[in-house]
């Protein structure tokens, strides 16, 4: 992927650069602070992610953050900062966030997390999506019962979604096709409004899917 950095510290963006060029695949197209001129970079060079620090000028960063994912959407946006609270994170990932790392991530989790995004996937570090999954516990539990969305066909591919079963594996399972179980996933998505395989997890989660025998 073409990658700009935004970070006002140069040494961190120096230092990212370093270590994104030794990664297969991955070249930085760009650098620059953040601020009105980053848009302006990112919407001039128009790469395929970009990573951005949120841990100094919290809402500097949420600003710019919702501007590059309105009017930039084919840069997917990787977030480095500090552990978010609940109602950030929720926040953020409404936006679009590919990914959510921590400072202290390691350069290994960097290239993961990069090479899901290039496969158009998402990644959050394991404590940011376990404070994600806490967080949808506890205001599904909050929530009057609502009718269920999904038919049961539905639940069950949803559960082996959750399940991190692949396309191929639930239609050789279920006895579909590949274009059938893709069209089931895609009104899943529609009928309980998320965008990506996190949202459909994190649902399944809240409903308890996760524990459901496919």
């Amino acid at each position: 992927m073409n990658i700009v950095l935004v970070d006002d510290q140069i040494m961190m963006r120096a230092g990212l650069r370093c270590l994104i060029e030794k990664m297969a695949g991955q070249q930085v197209i760009g650098e620059v602070e953040a601020g009105p001129v980053a848009l302006h970079v990112i919407q001039s060079v128009a790469p395929d992610a970009v990573i951005i620090d949120l841990s100094s000028d919290t809402r500097q960063g949420l600003a710019l953050l919702a501007d590059i994912c309105s009017k930039c959407p084919a840069s997917r946006v990787v977030i480095i900062g500090n552990q978010p609270d609940a109602e950030l994170l929720a926040e953020v990932m409404r936006m679009g966030v590919a990914a959510y790392l921590l400072k202290q991530s390691s350069p290994a989790e960097l290239d993961i997390a990069l090479q899901a995004v290039a496969r158009n996937e998402c990644y959050l570090t394991p404590a940011v999506a376990k404070s994600m999954i806490s967080h949808c516990l506890y205001t599904g539990a909050a929530r009057q019962a609502q009718p269920d969305p999904l038919t049961p066909r539905q639940h069950q591919i949803l559960a082996m979604i959750a399940h991190r079963k692949t396309t191929k594996e639930i239609a050789y399972e279920l006895d579909l096709s590949e274009k059938t179980i893709a069209a089931h996933r895609a009104q899943i998505m529609d009928r309980i409004g998320v965008r990506d395989v996190v949202g459909l997890v994190l649902w399944a989660v809240k409903h308890n899917l996760v524990e459901r025998q496919t």
